[in-house]
């Protein structure tokens, strides 16, 4: 999983440099670093939740198989295409059942289509296809073989986010090729709710839900987001099926809010929780200075969780709480630099702390008490001063 970074990275710049030698306007900053913010924090916590996931099919599989399956090449086969089978169902009524639509629709955020918009996933649409998955196991499939087989079918749909990709002839008739992709990806009336399928297209035609990509799509949401901020991404349609559900009257339309489809939601409460949670800059200006700090912290990120994969048996747990902490106080923090929050100096304070724990867990020296008790005390002193010249370095603005 820590090799797949450096080649999922390596992938993206090639599309980026093919958009950009022919001149298409394929990627923006600040949605490409949204992405991979979200990517980032997905696949860090992959490495906490694959074993839940793994101990759940074993559990099942022990205790409530029907067949006991061995095995064998057909059988990997079938797997593959029965895996297949339920993620269109999952991948159905994630955008068909409000509460599943929570999890997946940081997938659909995005204005721009490309190779950064496959890392837009998040551990909730993890935990949900493991609800639907869970009926392999019970079917007497190995647990083994489960993780295997969805390994290998997570990696395909990283190749069908790109629009550098045009049409591909008779594989059209077979596989999800990132035109059919395109489509669902799509928030023009004509595209909406098609095009379900990861692998094979074949569900897509039996169940009616197939397009052929014709018009040019675009993408995002019908009502876009405009939000880079990493909480607000995976929480703002949470909140809108909360609010709805406590001004919801009788149980029916409780139940509609949770477990309907999204059009029961009015689309007016977004705005009102915008207004109660979105607190934007409006006088600062983006600067260079702004993008290349971001595209820093990207680049810090990503080769942290490299080497945290990478040597992840070899960290203490501590340790390993304390990196993950910092990871996501970074995601945070790239988003609110993105929209130019005022209270970003507070999270790079919080990450020096825990930068400072981390590092007297492994070394344990009073000296290191000493620093932070006076780091500690020059912030208290000096925050005012420190503040305003952190955000007027940042955001070129006096606060």
């Amino acid at each position: 999983m820590a090799w797949a970074i450096p080649l999922f990275l390596l992938l993206m710049g090639i599309e980026y440099g093919v958009a950009r030698k022919k001149g298409w306007r394929y990627f923006s900053f600040s949605t490409s670093i949204s992405n991979l913010n979200v990517g980032v924090a997905e696949r860090l916590l992959d490495t906490f939740t694959i074993g839940i996931f793994y101990f759940v099919y074993d559990y099942l599989h022990r205790h409530f198989a029907i067949f006991n399956i061995q095995s064998s090449v057909l059988l990997w086969i079938a797997l593959l295409i029965l895996t297949d089978f339920i993620w269109y169902w999952y991948h159905r009524l994630a955008h068909e059942v409000n509460i599943l639509w929570g999890a997946h629709v940081v997938h659909h955020q995005s204005e721009d289509f490309n190779y950064t918009v496959s890392a837009r996933i998040t551990v909730f649409q993890a935990f949900a296809r493991m609800m639907f998955w869970s009926v392999l196991p019970v079917i007497g499939f190995p647990p083994a073989m489960i993780i295997s087989v969805q390994l290998v079918h997570g990696l395909y749909p990283f190749f069908i986010h790109t629009r550098t990709i045009g049409k591909l002839g008779v594989l059209e008739y077979i596989f999800v090729t990132p035109s059919h992709h395109r489509v669902h990806h799509a928030c023009n009336e004509q595209y909406l709710d098609k095009n379900y399928g990861d692998v094979l297209i074949i569900w897509d035609k039996l169940f009616g839900t197939f397009v052929t990509e014709e018009e040019e799509p675009e993408y995002g949401l019908t009502k876009p987001l405009d939000s880079h901020s990493f909480l607000w991404q995976h929480f703002h349609f949470l909140l809108e099926i909360a609010y709805a559900f406590r001004q919801a009257k009788g149980l029916k339309q409780k139940w509609l809010v949770v477990f309907g489809k999204p059009d029961h939601i009015n689309p007016g409460i977004r705005e009102v929780l915008e207004e109660k949670f979105l607190f934007r800059n409006p006088t600062g200006t983006t600067t260079r200075r702004l993008h290349n700090y971001v595209a820093a912290q990207m680049v810090m990120t990503l080769a942290a969780l490299f080497f945290f994969l990478l040597l992840e048996k070899y960290i203490p747990l501590f340790v390993q709480a304390c990196f993950t902490i910092f990871i996501f106080l970074t995601l945070i923090n790239s988003g609110a630099i993105l929209e130019q929050r005022q209270w970003v100096f507070y999270l790079e304070y919080a990450r020096l702390l825990v930068i400072f724990l981390a590092v007297y867990y492994c070394w344990p020296r009073p000296g290191l008490l000493w620093l932070i008790a006076l780091v500690q005390t020059l912030v208290f002193y000096y925050k005012a001063t420190i503040q305003q010249r952190y955000l007027r370095l940042l955001y070129g603005i006096r606060t």
